[in-house]
């Protein structure tokens, strides 16, 4: 990790909220866009499959205009794939230094499987239009041995189409799991040290979040099918009545479907979640995610009961808006969970700046600083937070700072109906520092 360690630069809690702020702004970009990518291409494969197999042209038809429609062009899928996880890999290259970088390892792993994945999904989408060229010429007019080639590279094409999007499914399949396990290790600061793969991957946690990134990828997949064919720019034209009646009654049900199922999920990944990166504001935007999707099965109803495609803009919005209030929950947690490491870097920023300023005496360690910055995330001095309040349990300590640093870098013994305490991460002097601040301080609450 010597040369990611060359890429990071001291930090202060305003550039860590700032980095923090722009990772959620990545994260509005790169979900919607992989997702879609990754359920509109396993969709197209299986109906140009079922086409070819069964000599359906609506299935064949809608392949194609299937993965025309979610990978939009190449442009797009490097901007919106690969650059933004890469801008994504710096981040947290960033704001993970200093601590067991496993989670960034995991985010450089999964941008090579998903830029792979992305690569072979736009050769399954440029070749499917060559095998289109070749199905369009006539065999019949040509003499027999030109006839013979062009049936040649007409199968050639079609072998190439269809491996390189069923590879392209596979790699992005596995990047983004991999994505998912990087991002939820970055919940569970314990978990830091745990470097066997297939013990993260196959986790509880890891599986759950997965799953809600898929359910999640499918429902927007099928909003964005009804947006782009009905909506988008006055909708597809010269659609007949068999088609447009294919297309709703596809899109409707591959977002109804995993709506149903995602409010269950959303909860799930909630009640999972330690409880240092729980706050008002993760349970208000994961609330905000569920009513939007009741939302949306208001919309979905009146289309499938009038038989009409008039709220597809609502539906794309509704499932989007569900998106990044998902993402924003999960980052305001990841905020909360990483408050000892943020602590940690404007340590290690105030220590640089001592250096650059020429100054021989160290920087103030303020236990009131700490407090607010470590310490306010689970106790508060006279009520229930996660942990216990101060004014019930510091009066055991009988005001004996060394007895209360001693518990603070080692905690142990957790009280019953409270959740064990983890360790701050602190050293001798700031474990001091905000011993001697909340012993103090506590003596107003009594």
């Amino acid at each position: 990790m010597n040369l990611l360690d060359k890429l990071v630069i001291p930090l202060s809690p305003e550039h860590v909220q700032l980095l923090h702020y722009i990772s959620m702004l990545i994260f509005f970009l790169f979900v919607p866009f992989i997702s879609i990518v990754l359920v509109g291409t396993l969709l197209s494969l299986t109906y140009k499959r079922k086409g070819f197999k069964q000599n359906n042209n609506i299935y064949i038809k809608f392949s194609k205009d299937l993965i025309e429609t979610v990978t939009i062009n190449k442009s797009m899928g490097i901007m919106l794939g690969i650059v933004s996880l890469i801008t994504s890999v710096l981040i947290y290259i960033q704001l993970f230094h200093g601590a067991n970088l496993i989670t960034v390892e995991y985010l450089i792993w999964s941008f090579f499987f998903v830029t792979i994945g992305i690569i072979l999904i736009y050769t399954y989408r440029y070749s499917s239009s060559f095998s289109e060229l070749f199905n369009s010429l006539d065999e019949s007019k040509e003499d027999e041995s030109i006839a013979e080639e062009i049936k040649k590279y007409r199968v050639n094409s079609r072998k190439l189409s269809l491996k390189a999007g069923g590879f392209g499914i596979a790699f992005l399949f596995i990047g983004t799991w991999v994505f998912t396990a990087g991002v939820t290790l970055g919940f569970f600061t314990s978990k830091w040290n745990d470097t066997h793969l297939l013990s993260v991957l196959f986790s509880w946690a890891v599986i759950a979040r997965y799953i809600t990134f898929l359910l999640l990828a499918a429902a927007f997949t099928g909003a964005t099918i009804l947006f782009s064919f009905f909506y988008w720019e006055g909708g597809k034209e010269n659609l007949n009545e068999q088609y447009k009646y294919f297309i709703r009654k596809n899109g409707i049900v591959l977002t109804a479907i995993p709506a149903v199922i995602l409010p269950l999920f959303l909860l799930l990944d909630l009640t999972d979640l330690p409880g240092v990166t729980l706050s008002s504001s993760v349970f208000t935007f994961i609330t905000l995610g569920v009513l939007l999707l009741f939302l949306g099965y208001h919309y979905l109803y009146v289309m499938y009961k009038n038989n009409s495609t008039d709220y597809s803009i609502h539906i794309f919005i509704v499932v989007l808006l569900t998106i990044f209030a998902t993402i924003i929950a999960d980052q305001t947690a990841m905020v909360n969970a990483n408050k000892p490491q943020t602590f940690a870097l404007a340590q290690n920023f105030d220590n640089v700046m001592t250096k650059l300023t020429a100054s021989s005496a160290p920087p103030t360690i303020s236990g009131e600083d700490i407090y607010k910055n470590i310490c306010s995330a689970c106790h508060s001095f006279d009520h229930k937070v996660v942990g216990p309040p101060y004014n019930q349990t510091l009066p055991t300590f009988h005001g004996d700072v060394d007895k209360l640093v001693d518990f603070i870098l080692h905690p142990t013994h957790p009280i019953p109906g409270y959740p064990e305490m983890p360790n701050p991460g602190l050293t001798q002097p700031q474990a001091h520092a905000v011993a001697t601040y909340i012993l103090k301080e506590v003596k107003k609450y009594e």
